[in-house]
Parts: structure tokens; sequence; C-alpha cells
């Protein structure tokens, strides 16, 4: 009887602990199945917060995108304007340096009306063309000699030939028109008379201002 109350007991105990064991499990699982699901929760915050900062980033890049297009057309607008401004005065210094000579002609001219005496209009003309010169050589304008100069087809333009025994063949005896250079480089070349011999010219060979005039007649 003893023994038997005991087995009931002992069945009685190992039940007991089974269910705390399944009592325990059940437990452990709640807490797992907890504990993932806050894990879960934090990842998708932190998932949400890399997102918006993402998305902070990319309009920042926008607004900076923005403002530079906008700078860079600022900018073309700006150089674009100053360009024009450039083309439309370009000419200012020269023009202002020329004004002074067109106040002394003018002056030159009222005194020439009034006035019999050419000495001294030929005098002011005269000043009138050095100050002209003086100021076109602040520029780059540079003119040249070309009488007594051996021809040259670079910066020399033959308009006739003359037969000459006082001057070397090939020699410039007198200038049409004055020769320039700006800033080194031929502007305008002199139109010239170059000496010939007679020999040459009665045997009709070719020298260079006869080459240089041929070419000039071909262009």
């Amino acid at each position: 009887m003893v023994k038997k109350e005991q087995m009931k007991k002992s069945k009685k105990d190992n039940e007991d602990k089974n269910e705390d064991q399944l009592n325990l499990e059940d437990e452990v699982e709640t807490l797992e199945e907890e504990e993932n699901k806050d894990k879960k929760k934090s990842s998708e915050e932190e998932l949400k917060a890399q997102l918006e900062a993402k998305k902070k980033e990319e309009q920042d890049n926008f607004d900076r995108f923005l403002r530079a297009k906008a700078e860079l057309e600022n900018y073309k607008k700006r150089i674009e304007k100053e360009k024009a401004e450039t083309i439309k005065y370009c000419n200012e210094n020269i023009i202002r340096e020329i004004l002074p000579v067109v106040d002394n002609l003018e002056m030159a001219l009222e005194h020439g009306r009034k006035s019999n005496n050419l000495k001294s209009l030929i005098e002011g003309v005269e000043i009138v063309l050095n100050q002209f010169l003086n100021g076109l050589e602040k520029f780059g304008l540079a003119g040249f000699s070309s009488i007594g100069e051996e021809f040259d087809p670079n910066r020399h333009e033959a308009m006739m030939q003359v037969e000459s025994d006082e001057h070397d063949p090939n020699s410039i005896i007198s200038e049409f028109q004055k020769g320039y250079f700006l800033n080194e480089r031929l502007l305008r070349p002199a139109k010239v008379t170059v000496a010939a011999s007679l020999d040459k010219l009665n045997k009709g060979h070719g020298n260079t201002v006869d080459k240089e005039k041929k070419k000039t007649s071909e262009d």
C-alpha cells in the first residue's frame, strides 16, 4: 500500500517536473521571440534612419547642383556682357587720342580761312600731323622710310620703274605712299618708284620689281 502511494507520488512529481520543464521552455521561447522582435524592430528603425539620411544627402547634393548651375549661368551671362562691352568700346583709347587732332585740324582750318599766311598754316598742319602720329605710336604704329633702300617685295609695292644712272638698279627713288608696321607686323606696304638700268629695260630682263609687278597683276 505504502509502495503504491510512493509510486503515485513519484509519478505526480515527474508530471510536475515535466510541466515545469514545458513551462520553462515556453518562457524561453517567448523570451527569444520577444528578443527577435526587438532586434527586428531595431534593425527596421536603423534602416529607416539610414534611408532618411540618404534622402537628405541626395536632396543636399541636388540643391548644390542647382546653385552651381545657376552660378555658372550667371558667370556666362556676365562674361558675355563684358565681352560685348569690350568689343563695343575697344577703340575708345584710340579715339580719345585722335580727338585732340580733330580739334587742332578744325582750329587750323578756321585760322586758314581768316589768314593769308600760308606758311603758318603749313606749320600748323605739320604740328597736327606729328601729334596724330605720336598718338598712333602709342598703339604700336611705326612708319618706315624706303627712299634709297633696295626694293624688298616683303614690304614694298612697286608702282613704276624709272631709268636712272644716278641710282643703283633696284633701289627706291621715291615714295607714293609711306609704309607702316603695327607691332612689328607689316600693316601696309610702301608704294614706291624703283630705279632700273637702261640695259635691263631694253632687254626686258625681269628683275625683282618685274616679278613683283607681274605677281601683283596676276592677283
